[in-house]
């Protein structure tokens, strides 16, 4: 690449970013209240400025040029004069690189240094004074990208929202330790698109992956200084860039090639995305980014004194969604994943920060519109993370139609329910079929309820039922982060133990939640490695923690083989059946002329549950009866769907009961158990009003035979 370059034209003020035309590269920069931006290139290595380049036009606060000699490849960043007066809400400094806030690629590494700070760092003022270093040599780099990809036709698999199977992964923990991936893309998106992952995902059974971050992120100072680093990636710097760490080739296509892979095999990808603040942090955090380029404009200020950051998100900023090019960078920013990148959908972290125009959260934010009238995100899966940390910020049940909901409620009543807790069998009955407390109100389906017992924060399955305390020592925080209310239990012993019987009781109680998990109306979410026994030693919060701690680990010996197969059995039982996978709610009442309701809540003894014995405290063992032939679905064709029908028996009581068969007419087949070992029922059935032994701790799955089906 040659530099210094001499023609320098007007250029347009869009697209935002740097664009490559076939012919030259268009650059532009919003800023509102900049008084000078200049482009600054760098030599291919990103170590030396080569040139400073002044952009004189401006349309619409929009700065922009156009370098007709400039090619793909070429790194570049910015440098932004203005007023620097925090007590105004201004914090500009030309002394500092800025990436792109609209950078396809950023590529280097970023190496802290009192540098990367707008003021001077143990001065008396702290952040009113003004730091004069150069940050250069020590930012990455943004590079300016070729986009045209082949991609020969590829659409995403659409799956229906009632069909999905949605496994959360880390892209560099998945594959960082699986043997039959080359060891050169291990823990990349090439290694994630390999064969045998590929195949893995589809023996497993899941519909959806869903991508913790992959926004280019920074490493927060405090942890490299003590030896960590950021691995979740909650601490997004770049929203258009794929995090390059995760890249065996460093370039953008490989990302594409991920997806394009996954495709193929009938499997979607959805983002975990951050829009709610970014990796500046707080007034006395870095200037990156967003911060040089126009602070008052990027970010969420206290109106009582502009040097402060309202934060609603526990990370010291918060994104200032109020203004209309904050917007347009979060909408063009999810446009370009789906667009150019052919992503099926996103998780919104903490999303109801996303909502708040003034400081309360609002359902009918413009976010909300917005999105809801665009011709493409609107066609796209959307989830919300439906909480954050400031006030009112729990909305749980409250999103837009066209979103689904992480359900915590679920999460919370079934580690609870599992655990042996007492007064839950009423909400476990609520969760177990869709949560329509939460989301019929509004007219939403039971798909508006993402169900899981565990994800990436927390405890592992493993570990939920292994240890009743944290375990966050790694952390260097003195176990004091992460969740103290983690409704966990550890069957009698802390941590790992040889006892069989301790060890017995975990692996049924991991099939107890697992099979709740999937037998439930509404879309199940995996965590990764969670059918595989994963554990982190009893941390719960492991984002520091990039090493085997977190990593997969798949060498997970009988057990962990066991529960695996056990997760793919579960999984193809209810692909094989809508009736766990309904599309609409129970009603509660006869349907389709037969008698028998499309769903029943049984007591041990077989007879209907009354109202009474729903408030009983001491109740922990229920049945459910749901009729197949009462199903209202039809299939892609408009046809009726007909199934069978299911009675699945739940004990969170240490002893045995034995529950009456309901008098339905027929038979009854045992199907499922998970008082056993493969949780496979033994073979035989059982007729109407007999007694089945349902053991201590466990839930059985049967199948009725009707009688001209028996006959």
């Amino acid at each position: 690449m040659r530099a210094p370059f001499g023609a320098v034209w007007p250029g347009r003020p869009y697209p935002r970013g740097a664009s490559w035309d076939g012919e030259g590269v268009n650059f532009t920069l919003f800023s509102e209240h900049a008084q000078k931006v200049e482009l600054c290139i760098f030599d291919a290595g990103g170590r030396r400025e080569m040139q400073r380049i002044a952009l004189r036009e401006q349309t619409d606060q929009v700065w922009h040029c156009y370098l007709p000699e400039a090619r793909p490849g070429l790194l570049y960043g910015y440098r932004v004069h203005g007023p620097y007066r925090p007590e105004d809400g201004h914090r500009f400094n030309p002394h500092k690189l800025l990436l792109d806030p609209y950078a396809k690629n950023i590529v280097g590494a970023l190496r802290w240094s009192d540098a990367h700070f707008g003021y001077r760092i143990g001065d008396p003022a702290a952040d009113l004074s003004f730091d004069r270093r150069d940050s250069a040599g020590a930012m990455p780099k943004c590079k300016v990208v070729e986009t045209a990809f082949t991609w020969d036709g590829d659409r995403g698999p659409q799956i229906p929202w009632n069909e999905m199977v949605i496994y959360e992964l880390h892209v560099r923990g998945f594959t960082i330790q699986h043997p039959e991936v080359p060891p050169a893309l291990r823990g990349t998106y090439a290694g994630l698109a390999c064969a045998p992952v590929v195949e893995y995902l589809k023996r497993l059974g899941v519909t959806t992956v869903e991508l913790m971050p992959v926004h280019a992120f920074v490493d927060d100072r405090s942890l490299v200084d003590k030896g960590l680093r950021n691995y979740w990636g909650y601490n997004t710097i770049g929203f258009f860039a794929p995090e390059r760490r995760y890249s065996a080739s460093g370039k953008v296509h490989e990302f594409k090639t991920m997806v394009k892979t996954l495709h193929s095999a009938g499997i979607e990808v959805i983002l975990d995305v951050v829009y709610n603040h970014t990796a500046e942090g707080s007034h006395l955090g870095p200037t990156l980014a967003f911060r040089g380029v126009d602070n008052a404009a990027f970010y969420r200020l206290n109106p009582e004194n502009r040097r402060y950051y309202v934060d609603y998100t526990g990370c010291g900023n918060t994104l200032n969604m109020r203004h209309p090019r904050v917007l347009q960078l979060i909408m063009d920013s999810l446009r370009y994943w789906v667009t150019e990148m052919h992503v099926d959908g996103f998780r919104f972290d903490l999303a109801a920060a996303l909502a708040r125009e003034l400081h309360e959260v609002d359902r009918l934010g413009a976010f909300f519109d917005i999105l809801r009238q665009d011709p493409v995100l609107s066609q796209v899966k959307l989830i919300a993370e439906p909480w954050d940390l400031g006030e009112g910020g729990y909305q749980v049940g409250n999103f837009p139609i066209g979103w689904a909901e992480w359900n915590d409620k679920y999460r919370d009543t079934m580690r609870a329910y599992w655990k042996g807790d007492g007064g839950l069998i009423n909400d476990f009955a609520r969760r177990l079929t869709g949560s329509s407390d939460l989301y019929g109100r509004s007219g939403r389906r039971p798909h508006a309820s993402i169900n899981f017992v565990t994800a990436h924060d927390g405890f592992t399955l493993h570990d939920l039922v292994s240890y009743s305390e944290k375990h966050n020592e790694a952390n260097l925080e003195g176990n004091r982060d992460g969740h103290d209310n983690n409704l966990s239990w550890n069957c009698g012993v802390e941590g790992p133990s040889d006892d069989s019987q301790v060890r017995a009781l975990r692996a049924r109680q991991k099939r107890n939640l697992l099979a709740t998990l999937l037998l439930s109306q509404g879309v199940p979410m995996l965590t990764a490695g969670d059918e595989l026994g994963r554990t982190q030693l009893g941390n719960n919060n492991a984002y520091c923690q990039d090493n085997a701690l977190s990593w997969l680990d798949w060498s997970p010996g009988e057990d962990g083989a066991k529960l695996a197969r056990f997760v793919e059995r579960m999984i193809g039982l209810r692909r094989a059946h809508p009736v766990f996978r309904r599309r609409d709610f129970f009603q509660g009442r006869p349907l389709r002329g037969h008698g028998i309701k499309d769903i029943a809540w049984l007591t041990p003894d077989g007879a209907e549950m009354t109202d009474e014995e729903w408030s009983k405290d001491y109740a922990r063992c229920l049945g459910v009866y749901v009729d197949g032939e009462g199903l209202t679905e039809t299939d892609a064709r408009g046809r009726p769907l007909r199934d069978e029908s299911f009675l699945a028996l739940f004990n969170a009581h240490h002893e045995q009961v034995p529950f009456h068969l309901p008098a339905y007419g027929g038979r009854w087949l045992a199907l499922l158990d998970t008082s056993f070992q493969d949780g496979l029922a033994p073979d035989g059935s059982f007729d109407a009003g007999a007694e089945y032994p349902l053991q201590g701790r466990s839930l059985a799955l049967l199948l009725h035979v009707r009688v001209d089906a028996a006959a």
